[in-house]
């Protein structure tokens, strides 16, 4: 386990007696403040609004300190969370931000957009018997108290001794944010390039500003910039500059793909290229990268529907539907093709969104979108009935016949998924595709390219941050291997 020193760096420190086990409270999970609904639905300011010192100290005492902390086992960055929640009960707060930092660069981000609840709460021992510590709320208390301190007093993480190798990451998303941090902590030079205006990735331009304020995501990147790590933005691989030229003529040692799955993917229903239909990878863009979210100080060219109606039911169909309500619409719809209970979205992000008033159909599926003289007036759904489990598990929707109907609206935004852009591999030939078109990579993100690796969602698809976190982790870790074998 590491400490800080004074300068905020993590350092090894030296052999303590071992503290007397503490005693756990069985009181309750602690809530964490939320604003109120109708207060939060008119602006863009942040939902949740953490926890205090007290609540925090309060929930970490319900942790029961395992000796064998299955919740790491949960946790695809293996944070570990019984040092860092330790930390937090005996109020040694520096510290905890230290274990974290450890294994993961971007604490106060995972602590909000992280889907704890399937991971490592999921696993809590203390879930068995009562509802599991709240894992996630208190990384997140962690990471803003060290963000609240000045730059010079954070917690930064040690970094090695120059290797004398430079690395070159493509995308500043999450996957490419923790290779980078974990190739700095090894020693080697590292370079970002970012094809937008911004770094930061999804969780600059697809995370709304209510989830994950972009104040937060810039600080914990400048922490990265303070270990050495380089951004170059405005650089879109495959188009200025190519795989080839990276290595052959930038000279990098080592490249790691971490582009992410930007390209949206439509219905393929009549009307889709009426105005006011949006992917909802465009709408969130031109919302959060672009600052439509301080309109009138930022006047951004986005249509603020009246009747929006948003298709999908995951993360980004929430975070769509409930951006919308935020600009303004009068009613915001969300159609579903099957029920709630099958919704791949978070239940509290489900449960923040109904909270806002956004009116859920459910068992419907868009045929055909509606317009005159160019512009959205409505869309033609279709009713559908579950069947026998798909191949995700879950019951698959079937058509209704007969059973079409019309939902009035001046806006579509469709979430229904994304697949990775084709731009960068049509200028990497040599690089190997899955069917699917993504990266093909083995279990250490090694690509058929030596000294090429690749993580996060350009191999796997659409998946959450922690996971492309701890893809980009592994990559690092293979990188070094690989630039440290003379028989390479």
């Amino acid at each position: 386990m590491s400490a800080v020193d004074d300068s905020g760096n993590v350092a090894t420190p030296k052999p303590s007696a071992e503290k007397p086990r503490h005693k756990p409270s069985r009181e309750p999970r602690t809530p964490m403040r939320e604003r109120a609904a109708v207060e939060r639905a008119a602006d863009f300011d942040e939902v949740a609004l953490g926890y205090t010192e007290e609540l925090a100290v309060a929930e970490a005492a319900r942790c029961l300190q395992c000796k064998n902390p299955t919740c790491i086992e949960g946790c695809p960055v293996q944070i570990d969370i019984k040092a860092f929640i330790g930390h937090i009960i005996d109020g040694e707060y520096r510290e905890g931000v230290a274990v974290l930092k450890e294994r993961n660069a971007l604490p106060a981000v995972c602590g909000r957009v992280c889907p704890q609840e399937e991971q490592c709460e999921a696993v809590c021992v203390l879930a068995r018997k009562a509802e599991p510590v709240a894992i996630g709320r208190l990384e997140r208390w962690l990471g803003d108290y060290d963000l609240a301190c000045e730059l010079e007093h954070r917690c930064v993480p040690e970094v090695g001794e120059p290797t004398g190798f430079r690395c070159a990451i493509i995308g500043s998303g999450p996957a490419g944010l923790a290779c980078a941090g974990e190739l700095a902590r090894l020693g080697h030079d590292v370079t970002i390039f970012e094809s937008l205006h911004a770094p930061g990735g999804v969780l600059t331009y697809g995370i709304p500003e209510f989830r994950l304020p972009k104040a937060i995501v810039d600080s914990e990147i400048d922490m990265l910039v303070q270990m050495g790590v380089k951004i170059e933005c405005d650089t879109v691989v495959g188009a200025t500059l190519t795989l080839d030229e990276i290595l052959n003529v930038e000279g990098f040692d080592s490249v790691f793909i971490g582009s992410g799955a930007g390209l949206p993917v439509f219905l393929g229903v009549p009307g889709e290229n009426l105005n006011g239909v949006y992917s909802a990878n465009e709408f969130l863009t031109r919302v959060n990268l672009m600052r439509a979210y301080e309109f009138p100080r930022a006047d951004t060219p986005v249509w603020r529907g009246r009747r929006v109606a948003v298709i999908g039911g995951g993360n980004v169909a929430m975070d769509s539907a409930r951006t919308a309500l935020r600009l303004g619409a009068d009613e915001v719809f969300l159609a579903y093709r099957r029920t709630e209970q099958e919704m791949p979205a978070r239940r509290e992000e489900v449960h923040h969104a109904s909270e806002e008033g956004v009116q859920f159909k459910m068992l419907c599926s868009p045929v055909e979108i509606l317009g005159r003289d160019g512009f959205v007036t409505g869309l033609v759904a279709t009713r559908m009935e579950l069947g026998e489990p798909d191949e995700s598990g879950r019951r698959a929707p079937v058509c209704v016949m007969g059973s079409e109907f019309e939902i009035e609206c001046d806006t579509v935004v469709v979430a229904v998924g994304t697949r990775a852009n084709p731009l960068l591999m049509k200028a990497a030939p040599d690089l190997e595709l899955t069917g699917r078109g993504y990266v093909a990579a083995d279990e250490h993100g090694a690509t058929s390219v030596p000294g090429v690796f690749a993580g996060g969602d350009i191999v796997t698809g659409a998946a959450t941050v922690i996971l492309a976190m701890g893809a980009g982790k592994r990559s690092a870790r293979a990188m070094d291997g690989w630039l440290q074998n003379p028989d390479r």
